[in-house]
């Protein structure tokens, strides 16, 4: 190391014993079985080390530590006795102003501490290394799987070696395509960023790093394009990281959310999640901010509108005519797990609205129980499939759903329970909510389906049209991040709304998105 960078070397421990007794203090002594706290040899040096088992790559470490093993001869710094040999080639042209003793001995800690840098630098033969300036920073790269050193005068260094347990990338089940990657998102933040990287190989592509919460310090970046991303919207993520006041983010990203979205009791999600990293990518080109967070498969996407939970990267992967129907069809299938139930509720209420050519629409079986009650109990035992269908090992799931779709749902007609016209129309309502890629929102819609149903059941033709009202006001005045949620509904864009309902060719000079407040908007 020159001399120019000396005054950033600098003791954090008086040696390393008291690194030693410190670490103790912290981790306890064997009260940890995965704590690792040993002296090792630099070379000719003696280095008190640390880190957690399951965290680091320990072949690896393995190989460093054969590389580092005491040698006969080492013709650079030696340390014979494990303790540094100042060097004294120009203390003669200082001694003049070294006057006393406890300047003499300052200057000699300092020249100790450089020749043990020094000494540290060249005989490490590995190069994602980094010197650690306080207790507390030293403490959460160990605790994140770093490997500390730290040398007989008291310098910290640590060593990314992290090797986290976990799979490899695989493709997604809520995110399936036909045609595409088949890679995914995993819960390795490191393996993550260079799924990412892979994509956009741009030098302003950033992964801003934070660890989050008292005690978990959970590692968490911001992901952007400096020279695209708005900087209110990236100020606005900045400063709610720095409100987190916990103990930890138990759920991950879906914790995070919570805090940085503040969402809430509303029903509808704020934020896109994502665990393709093509999609991903793509919305950072946009100009949107990625939040990732260790240890979860998916990925925050912000700012966001509603029909951005409508879009599918199996659209992309068609011919942009095919990839226009398939969104129609997407569209068409989110109205009508909306408007279906209600509406049927109501022709069949007042018949006289039903025209002639639609005379089918009725129950041709009557049963005693309630047609409000029977669509209720229909919708909800869906929910309960739904439920059971995910905590059901995968080998009986199928048998599963056999039982309690056939047989139980026939069964539930013979006997009366349910007509056969409510159970049709509960399940292809429930099939056209499948068809919305976005989990979050398709719950979003079967409630707002319940509370039209009810309405309508309560007030007839006024409270199934003001229900309707009600529901797109209120989704008309959400603003999260300050983005209109109808966005370019509401307010009315028809160059960006024909953009959300047509999938243009790539060759088209389509710009980024308004709402994302890009700073370049060109794209080509």
């Amino acid at each position: 190391m020159s001399s120019g960078t000396n005054s950033e070397i600098q003791a954090i421990f008086h040696n390393n014993e008291a690194a030693e007794a410190f670490m103790i203090s912290q981790f306890g002594k064997s009260e940890s079985f995965d704590i690792n706290m040993k002296y090792i040899h630099v070379h000719n040096m003696d280095v008190f080390t640390i880190n957690i088992n399951g965290l680091i790559d320990s072949q690896n470490y393995t190989r460093l530590l054969t590389a580092m093993q005491p040698t006969a001869v080492y013709e650079r710094n030696k340390f014979p006795t494990g303790s540094a040999q100042p060097k004294s080639k120009d203390k003669a042209d200082f001694q003049d102003e070294l006057e006393d003793k406890e300047n003499m001995q300052a200057y000699e800690k300092k020249e100790t501490i450089q020749a043990e840098a020094d000494y540290f630098f060249e005989s490490f033969p590995f190069f994602a290394w980094e010197l650690q300036t306080s207790k507390d920073k030293l403490l959460t790269a160990v605790m994140s799987g770093q490997v500390a050193f730290i040398t007989p005068s008291g310098i910290a260094f640590t060593a990314d070696l992290r090797s986290y347990p976990g799979r490899n990338p695989e493709e997604p089940d809520n995110e399936k395509v036909i045609r595409g990657s088949r890679d995914g998102f995993t819960e390795n933040i490191i393996q993550n960023t260079g799924l990412i990287r892979r994509r956009i190989r741009d030098v302003s592509l950033r992964f801003e790093l934070h660890q989050e919460t008292v005690r978990s310090q959970m590692d968490v970046a911001i992901i952007y394009l400096k020279n695209v991303v708005n900087e209110e919207h990236l100020n606005f993520i900045r400063e709610r990281l720095k409100e987190i006041k916990h103990d930890g983010l138990t759920m991950a990203d879906k914790s995070l959310e919570e805090w940085l979205i503040k969402q809430g009791f509303h029903p509808l999600p704020f934020v896109r999640y994502s665990e393709r990293p093509d999609i991903v990518a793509a919305h950072i080109l946009e100009g949107h901010i990625a939040i990732m967070v260790d240890t979860s498969p998916s990925i925050i996407i912000v700012p966001i509108t509603f029909f951005h939970h409508l879009q599918h990267a199996e659209e992309y992967r068609q011919a942009p005519a095919i990839g226009t129907i398939v969104h129609a069809l997407r569209f068409l299938g989110v109205f009508l797990s909306f408007f279906l139930l209600p509406l049927w509720f109501l022709m069949i209420k007042h018949p006289e609205y039903v025209p002639s050519f639609m005379d089918f629409i009725g129950i041709n079986k009557k049963t005693s129980v309630p047609l409000l009650l029977q669509i209720l109990v229909a919708d909800i035992g869906i929910e309960f499939l739904r439920l059971a269908a995910i905590h059901t090992p995968t080998p009986l799931s199928t048998a599963m759903g056999l039982i309690a779709g056939i047989i139980i749902g026939q069964i539930a007609i013979d006997v009366g329970l349910f007509s056969a016209e409510v159970v049709l129309y509960t399940a292809v309502s429930a099939i056209f909510t499948f068809a919305i890629p976005s989990y979050e929102l398709s719950v979003s819609i079967k409630i707002f389906r319940i509370i039209l149903l009810l309405l309508t059941a309560a007030f007839g033709v006024n409270g199934f049209f003001i229900g309707i009202f009600a529901i797109i006001w209120y989704m008309a005045s959400l603003r999260p991040m300050r983005v209109p949620y109808l966005w370019p509904l509401i307010p009315f864009y028809p160059v960006a709304f024909a953009h959300v309902l047509i999938r243009y060719p790539m060759t088209h000079d389509s710009p980024r998105p308004f709402i994302v407040g890009a700073k370049d908007r060109r794209r080509s």
